[in-house]
């Protein structure tokens, strides 16, 4: 039997990528002492009172159809959040959707034809390429160099721009650096954009975890509303990862078009699930600074276990639950040392080709496990690295 080409453009390395984690889970699932520092899960149960209030919903009866945009309140409440951070927005430029995911997907499906050109920054999320393509759209890569810290260059976006381009998809805080754009690099993209006639997809999902620079949204700059697709979500600040629950700011006119696929694909999300996000929204759970103190903790656990390290380099995220680690002097590739590293000390990372040539010679571990559990995978790492410099010298 024969598929359609979708199907091939939504496979391919992005999907490859999660290949190791599978295995790893599998081995865990049996019992093993795996450490799994492969995906960006937070460990942290969703705070009480959200929970709370999604079973109340559920028991007054919120079984139903819920309003396909996103219920109002809801809406009222992500447009308010994003005023308090400079923006604009009404609950009319806001569509609720299935999570980031689903947000990015629906609004590549609306902005981009088959032939059109989207700039991203690369290393990139695996999940962006498929997304994209998807829509028939072909990613253009511009890469982010690690001797510049994985920060992007003027010069290098105006490079990439031709007749075709049609959008930039832009990540900060990034995944997976961890590196967080300033206002001053915001606002060469923006002009970018405005300069070329652009749209911007702006990926937020790590604004709430910030450790040391302040997060700027690009749509809060002057001209940058009507041309910026904001997509957001609770999954990382909220540690509610399962319940699928994401949006998308924007013009109204896309607003509509995100409606109108959403009618078709997805009927609308949970009405329960849209209470406990407006519970989260109205009534921020203490939860959340202590979940970014503690990330900031484990990261810093990091560093301090591999800062004496002869082999190992570690670069500093800025937010987010994830750290680059550099392997380079060992000369082996990220993937054969992710498999390595797996097979002999038992834990998994993800290589950092999976996120682009560009992050070759790194690995990406997760912050999602306990200081004392990163500390001893930190161990096991440095000796796995000892063990393969001693074998390819």
């Amino acid at each position: 039997m024969r598929y359609s080409h979708l199907t091939s453009r939504i496979a391919g390395e992005g999907a490859a990528a999660w290949d190791i984690h599978y295995h790893a889970m599998e081995r865990k699932a049996k019992g093993e002492d795996i450490i799994v520092l492969s995906i960006g899960d937070p460990d942290f149960v969703t705070p009480r009172p959200i929970i709370d209030s999604a079973v109340a919903s559920l028991q007054a009866g919120a079984t139903h159809y819920a309003d396909v945009q996103g219920k109002l309140r809801l809406r009222e409440l992500i447009a308010a959040q994003h005023r308090q951070r400079g923006g604009t927005a009404t609950p009319d430029n806001v569509a609720v959707l299935a999570g980031a995911q689903c947000g990015l997907y629906a609004v590549a499906q609306c902005l981009l034809d088959p032939g059109d050109e989207v700039i991203v920054f690369e290393p990139m999320y695996v999940t962006y390429e498929a997304a994209l393509q998807a829509a028939g759209a072909t990613l253009v890569r511009v890469s982010l160099q690690a001797e510049e810290d994985f920060l992007p260059r003027s010069a290098d976006i105006e490079a990439a721009i031709t007749p075709r381009t049609k959008a930039l998809l832009v990540n900060s805080p990034h995944n997976p650096t961890g590196q967080v754009l300033s206002r001053e690099h915001w606002q060469v993209i923006a002009d970018a954009c405005q300069r070329h006639d652009l749209w911007l997809i702006s990926d937020e999902v790590y604004g709430e975890l910030t450790f040391d620079d302040e997060h700027v949204c690009p749509a809060t700059l002057p001209g940058m509303a009507q041309r910026t697709a904001v997509v957001d979500s609770l999954s990382k600040s909220h540690a509610m990862t399962g319940w699928r629950l994401g949006w998308v700011i924007g013009p109204e006119t896309l607003i509509k078009h995100l409606t109108n696929l959403a009618l078709c694909m997805l009927y609308g999300c949970p009405d329960f699930i849209q209470d406990a996000a407006c519970h989260a929204l109205e009534h921020p759970p203490q939860e959340l600074a202590q979940m970014r103190e503690t990330y900031r903790q484990r990261r810093d656990a990091v560093l301090s276990t591999l800062a004496d390290s002869e082999i190992l380099e570690v670069l500093t995220p800025k937010a987010g639950m994830f750290m680059m680690v550099d392997i380079r002097r060992i000369g082996l590739s990220t993937q054969a040392f992710a498999d390595r590293l797996l097979a002999e000390q038992n834990v998994s990372v993800l290589s950092g080709e999976a996120f682009g040539p560009s992050a070759a010679g790194f690995v990406r571990l997760s912050l999602t496990v306990d200081a004392e559990l990163l500390g001893e995978a930190c161990q096991r790492i440095e000796r796995c690295a000892e063990q393969c410099l001693t074998t390819t010298i």
